[in-house]
Parts: structure tokens; sequence; C-alpha cells
């Protein structure tokens, strides 16, 4: 950290856009980051203290800025599919699950059933995935590191299961446009079966560790506290929205890939602070995993893709033995498919809140314009809410329990 006093501004260099008004020579400019290890990421804040209470926070970012949307521009539609996991790092499958569904709305087409119910099951296993980091992290933040150890070991697992499907840990390109890259293996009921018969043992020794913990309930209630109103014109999302008393979640509201075929229900609070924050995340997971469960149980059999060979590449056994497949195959990995012109929106309840993808086609095998809303952005902007007139010690837990990654705000 860096301090200097309020006069003169120009010795902190401030983001574009971003004012500092003149204000009383008490006044203290603190620039936190970007490198701070509590930010979790390459975030900059420029924090005005008097004394040890902040009087305003200003977000400053665009340090981990990777031109992803101009990216996707001059790719085909199916190679963007490997940018949208750089986003949200944390939850690669979710961000795939988006695009691909955005994209099938604009070709008029839909993923087959069973390749929609394993959509689901990673979609929730990523939740409990990213969920988790959020967890160790929050939990370290505040000085309880063994919680990180803990969590980060759970989450090895759920990493395990993504390797198992799409022979990557993180960035997975598992959802493709129509359907999904390949079938699941056959163990792969067997190490989901095994997560969810031991997880919930799991959830219940973090909750041991912090729910009634005197020291985490000191730094977290009545903390970074977010009003109802305050927090539906910030337009928050996720367990931020829910925690102050926002009853809205798209699986259950504006269902997609099924989500309408499954019972879970949608924990919600009313404090807006960050323990109920912490709370409900963790009641997430579990449900969660009661999703999980019933879309194993009724896993169909049946392709994962779609038919249409203009869209989704033949089976590689065809490849030896038809002209034709071999034909497709080349021209869609060459060439790519070319949706009708139009655009399309699609809005996903990723870990983080409404994780929205809208794609407008000229009947090109590329998008002209390809915008992600991120969650992450998007909550960021509650920072400066949840802390004003908090002592500075205060910031890293309100930072932490927004669950922010720079990857995607920064985007």
């Amino acid at each position: 950290m860096t301090a200097s006093t309020r006069h003169p501004a120009d010795t902190i260099p401030t983001p574009p856009g971003v004012t500092l008004e003149p204000g009383p020579d008490d006044k203290l400019i603190l620039s936190m980051g970007p490198h701070h290890p509590s930010t979790h990421g390459v975030l900059r804040l420029i924090l005005e203290l008097d004394g040890e209470i902040v009087v305003h926070a200003t977000p400053d970012i665009g340090f981990l800025h990777t031109g992803i949307e101009k990216t996707a521009e001059g790719l085909t539609y199916q190679q963007v599919i490997t940018v949208t996991d750089r986003m949200d790092y944390l939850a690669p499958l979710s961000n795939n699950l988006g695009y691909a569904l955005a994209v099938e709305k604009l070709l008029g087409v839909e993923a087959p059933p069973r390749a929609q119910v394993i959509r689901v099951i990673l979609a929730e296993l990523q939740r409990v995935s990213s969920h988790l980091v959020w967890l160790g992290t929050q939990g370290m933040d505040l000085g309880a590191i063994s919680v990180f150890l803990y969590a980060l070991r759970e989450r090895e697992k759920l990493l395990d299961i993504f390797e198992l499907c799409s022979g990557a840990r993180m960035m997975a390109s598992y959802f493709w446009v129509g359907g999904l890259l390949r079938d699941v293996p056959p163990q792969f009921e067997g190490a989901v079966r095994k997560i969810l018969a031991d997880f919930p043992a799991r959830f219940d020794e973090y909750e041991r560790m912090l729910t009634h913990n005197p020291i985490f309930l000191e730094r977290t209630q009545g903390l970074g506290i977010l009003s109802k109103e305050e927090a539906i014109s910030l337009g928050v999302g996720g367990a931020i929205l829910r925690g102050s008393g926002v009853d809205w979640d798209l699986r259950r509201d504006m269902p997609y890939s099924g989500y309408e075929q499954y019972a879970f229900d949608v924990p919600l609070g009313a404090r807006g602070d960050v323990y109920e924050r912490y709370l409900l995340r963790v009641r997430e997971m579990r449900q969660s995993l009661r999703i999980v469960k019933q879309a194993l149980d009724r896993l169909p059999e049946g392709p994962v893709r779609i038919s249409d060979r203009k869209i989704m590449p033949p089976p590689r056994a065809e490849l030896a033995t038809s002209m034709e497949a071999l034909i497709h195959h080349f021209k869609l990995f060459t060439e790519g498919f070319k949706p009708p012109p139009g655009e399309a929106y699609q809005g996903i309840e990723s870990p983080k809140g409404e994780f929205g993808v809208m794609v407008v086609s000229d009947g090109t095998a590329k998008p002209v314009r390809a915008h992600f809303r991120g969650p992450s952005f998007v909550n960021l902007q509650s920072l400066a809410q949840m802390v004003r007139g908090r002592y500075i010690a205060d910031v890293v837990a309100c930072i932490a329990s927004i669950d922010i990654v720079l990857g995607e705000v920064d985007r």
C-alpha cells in the first residue's frame, strides 16, 4: 500500500474518467493494490480515508484486460468457446454453457437430452468448485488459513471429474454449440456419486470451523451491508442479491437447459451483510448437490451432439469410411458454420450471478459482435457502498464477500 496526502491531487494517478474532488487537508488517499494479496487479482482501490474510516472507494480496473470480446470477432463460433474459459477462470464451464446456449438460440437448435442433463451436472459441480475457492479465500483473508487448505482439497476432486470428461482440469471447453465435446466416460457416474456421498460431511466441517466462530462472526456480521433497494439499483446478482432479500435465481425464474425439471431451494437472506453471503453460498453448495443427484438419477441414453453435420462434426469412426463425413469435418474446422443473420441473448445463473451472452450474426462464420455481461464486473460496483463508513481493515472482508474474478471484470 502507498499513501499520499489529499493534495496535490496529481501525486496519485487516477483511472480514466475518475476525478478526485478537492477535500479537506485531513483526508488521506490510500492506493491499495493492484498487487495486494487480498484484492483477489490485479485490482487497485483508491481509498479516501478519514483516519481509519473509509469515506469513499473507487475501484481501478483494467490491469488484466485481454480484449476477449474483440478477439471473439476474429474466431469462428465454435472457436469462441475457448476464450470464454479465460473470463471467469474459476467457473469456465458456466461460461461455456451461457455462450453455447446463446449461439444455439441463434441457430434455432437444442442440444440432445443426454447432453442437457450432463451440462446441468457439470454446471452445478462447477458452482460448487467456484464456491469452494471463494470459501477458502474468504477464510484466509480473515485469518482462517485451515479453511483454505480444506476447501482446495475438495476442489481437487471436482477438477479430477472435469479432467475425466474433457482432458483439462480448468479450461475445459467441454460444452460445444450443439452438445458436448464428447460423451462422458464410463467411470463418470461413480466419480460423481462419490462426490455426492463425501461432500455433505465436508460442508459440515467448514461450518463447524466458521459458522459459530466468534472471531469470524465479529469480522463478518453487520459488515458490508447492502439493502434490498441498493442491490436492485446496482444490478448485482448471485449471493449478493439474494443475501439482501431479493428472491431471484435464473435457474428457477428463467429456466434453461431443463432446470425447470429439478426440485431445489433458492437460499434467501435478509441482512445483506458479509456473514449472510457466507451462509447463502454454503447452502447453495448443498442445493447444487441436490440437483446433481436428481440429474444423475435421470441421465438418459442417447447422443450428446445434434445430428446436423453443418454444425457439429461427424463421429470420428465415419471419417475413414465416408467421403461426405470427411468433407463436413474439414469444412467445419476450416470455415465454421454460418448462423442466419440476427442476434440472441442468453443469461444463466453462474456462481457469481447472471452471466449474460449476446451474439450478433451477419450470416458469416464469425460473430460480428459477442458481448458478455460479467457478474463480477457488475457486482464490483457495490464495493463502494459496502465499505463507506467502515474501517479500512474491513475492506478486505467486503472484497472477499463479493467473490470477484478479475479475468472476467477486465476481459
